[in-house]
């Protein structure tokens, strides 16, 4: 079965869950690199976005993502529902990304 379909809300308009297959997620730990950090701390003297960190998290959200698709495509499930990210500091300079929801078979 193929998984197309992934909402934050626990219901998807026109489709009925028909069989809960559970919680999946995606974990990805990081670290910024040496010269990643003072490439940032150099930014952070001008202020404003500090891109180096922006194109860090959005890596690992995609790659958090991508693996909770896998674990679902897995089970079996078709779509995700209740789809959430979350983030936490291991170490410093370490993080850990988290994406999850519950996997879910669904029909028109």
């Amino acid at each position: 079965m193929e998984l197309h379909m992934t909402t934050t809300t626990f219901e998807i308009p026109g489709y009925k869950v028909v069989k809960n297959l559970g919680v999946v997620r995606g974990i990805v730990v990081r670290s910024r690199s040496i010269i990643g950090n003072i490439g940032a701390a150099i930014q952070s003297l001008f202020g404003g976005n500090i891109t180096l960190y922006t194109a860090l998290c959005e890596q690992a959200r995609k790659e958090s993502f991508k693996m909770m698709l896998e674990h679902a495509e897995e089970l079996g499930a078709n779509a995700i529902i209740g789809v959430r990210y979350d983030a936490t500091e291991i170490a410093s300079g370490i993080t850990e990304v988290i994406c999850y929801g519950t996997a879910v078979v669904v029909k028109k």
